[in-house]
């Protein structure tokens, strides 16, 4: 039976930071730390691992927006855990609290949303999209 979609559902990820993973593999060059964006990746893990079981079928989330701030940095080697807690459910849109740690400190904290999709219509669009001419609007 499936869970409930309901505040309060809590998920959690983990990563060793390998040197794929390091600031300077996203342009900063000599940053052998744990880089901003696989943060944001993990902590997204975290909030998918929230939600497993508690989705209808069929349906899926997708991101739509962050808001958090890496407030310090992990060397390589070192395991990093995101925790995501589910504290709004508006319809389709979900909001996460969700915080990181190394083994020494939090390294960061915010907020993450995420919008469920039926996953079929939602693909769908996707190749409908894909199907049509560019339109330059970048």
């Amino acid at each position: 039976m499936a869970e409930e979609l309901r505040q309060g559902l809590v998920g959690e990820a983990t990563l060793t930071v390998e040197p794929e993973h390091a600031a300077s593999r996203y342009g900063a060059a000599g940053v052998e730390v744990f880089a901003t964006p696989v943060l944001v990746a993990l902590m997204e893990r975290a909030c998918i691992d929230a939600l497993e079981g508690a989705l209808p079928p069929g349906s899926a989330t997708v991101g739509a927006g962050f808001r958090f701030q890496h407030t310090a940095a992990t060397p390589l080697g070192a395991t990093v855990r995101a925790r995501a807690e589910l504290t709004q459910v508006d319809g389709r849109r979900l909001v996460f609290q969700v915080e990181a740690f190394d083994p020494w400190e939090k390294i960061g904290g915010g907020e993450l949303e995420r919008f469920v999709v039926q996953l079929d219509r939602f693909l769908s669009r996707v190749q409908e999209k894909a199907a049509r001419p560019p339109q330059g609007g970048g």
